[in-house]
């Protein structure tokens, strides 16, 4: 057996092994959770912008 025969499968061996260990509902809450982090940071920096530039105004 070669080198690179040994190497694919243990690759192939340790993707079946993390694909059989995640759910459906794992990746759906992960995806879910991430859509949520982006809406906040996204609605933070805009706040954050808008009270920046009311408060430069001023002198």
């Amino acid at each position: 057996m070669k080198i690179n025969d040994i190497r694919i499968s243990a690759l192939g061996g340790t993707l079946c092994s993390i694909w059989a260990s995640i759910s459906l509902g794992d990746v759906l809450q992960t995806v879910l959770t991430a859509t949520l982090g982006t809406l906040v940071s996204f609605l933070t920096s805009q706040l954050i912008g808008r009270w920046n530039k009311k408060n430069r105004k001023r002198p």
